[in-house]
Parts: structure tokens; sequence; C-alpha cells
């Protein structure tokens, strides 16, 4: 049942090397399965780009290998932090796609909201979290508050790329890449004076249309 699923997580894991979003053994996938819980994850210490089907782990909330050969990635528990904050997300997906993780390593925040597209697919604010080392329980809990109390579907990590999650591996996919695709438009816009942000009652507006689309927090209560 689960073998469709591998194939799909382990090609999404070469579309993002493909990408430029990961490099060496960065990176990491997984998505939940029907029962809600058991998870697929890729495992360490494998490039992105060598992600086969059969190399995919079957886990458990808690990082317990069920099934597969290899170990599980140390960053599982930024993946058990979103979806148990979001029974919603059916996939997480971290990287470090370039011009976003530069926001995030510069400490900044890709700001207010200058298209309309990424206010109806990400909501008013993609926030970028404050800097924590590996395994830290206060980057888990910051996730947690990111994703559930302030409606974000994606989060930049400062030192640590970027962090989406979606109701399947291919929305997971389209916002990690519109993630970087603003990230991109913003420093282009940094030369000619700095973006120019949407006026509120349009804002307003759009995040009704996410609404309407069956987005965002408010769809989901």
């Amino acid at each position: 049942m689960s073998e469709p699923h591998k194939r799909l997580l382990a090609e999404v894991s070469r579309r993002m090397h493909a990408a430029g979003w990961v490099a060496n053994h960065d990176g990491n996938a997984s998505a939940r399965l029907a029962d809600g819980k058991r998870f697929l994850a890729t495992p360490t210490a494998v490039s992105k780009r060598l992600v086969d089907a059969h190399e995919v782990l079957t886990v458990d909330v808690e990082g317990k290998v069920l099934s597969g050969r290899k170990r599980l990635f140390s960053e599982w528990h930024l993946h058990a932090a979103a979806y148990r904050a979001r029974p919603d997300a059916g996939a997480v997906l971290h990287a470090h796609p370039p011009h976003a993780t530069a926001v995030g390593v510069a400490r900044k925040q890709l700001g207010v909201p200058a298209l309309p597209e990424m206010v109806v697919s990400l909501g008013a604010n993609v926030p970028t979290l404050d800097f924590a080392m590996p395994k830290s329980a206060s980057q888990d809990t910051a996730i947690a508050r990111a994703l559930c109390e302030g409606d974000a579907d994606a989060l930049l990590l400062a030192g640590n790329g970027v962090l989406v999650v979606g109701v399947d591996l291919e929305q997971a996919y389209l916002r990690l890449e519109l993630v970087e695709h603003y990230a991109r438009i913003l420093v282009a816009a940094a030369a000619l004076g700095g973006p120019a942000p949407l006026p509120a009652d349009d804002v307003k507006k759009l995040l009704e249309a996410r609404t309407k689309a069956g987005l965002g927090r408010a769809a989901r209560q």
C-alpha cells in the first residue's frame, strides 16, 4: 500500500536536489501514511539526488524506524513538531533553497506581503524563527506555535533553511518552490528600492480568498 507513496517521496527528494535546494546530504522529506501513526522519511547520509523508493524508511512520530535498512535523519524532531501541531499536514519538507535560506542566515524576514499569490498560498506572513541548535526543544515549540497559532504553512529557520507543510507532498513541494521564488523576487526588488506592500484592504480580501480555497487556519476550524 505504501509503495506508491515511497516512490513519490523519492521523486520529490530528487526534485529538491535538481532544483538546487539541497546539497551534500542536506535536507529531508517525509509524508504521513493513511493510518496517521506512521510516516515515510528519507534516510540520513544519502544525497537527495540518489534517494530511491527502496531506501525510504517507515517510522513512528517518535522517530523509531519500523521498516528500512538505513538510519533516520537527526532532524526528525522538526518534522514531528510539525505533524503534532498540524493534524492536516500530510507532508513536511526541509531544505536550504539559497535565496530563502539567505534571508534566514541574515536573520531577516520576508516582510510584508507584496504579491497576491503569496498571500493566498502561504498567508500574510512566512515568519523567520530564531536560531536554535539542532534538537532544541525551544525550536520545536516555536515551530508548533508558528504552524498552529501563527497560521503559517512555511517557515524560515534562522541558519537552517526552510520548513514547509502540505496536505500532501505535491502541495508541500509547491509551497517550498514559492517561498524560494518569492525570496528571489525580493532580492531583485531590493536593487530597485524594495518591494511595495499590498494595501491592507487587499490583503484582507486575499486572506478571505485563501479561506474559500480551503487554506489557512480559518478553513481548518
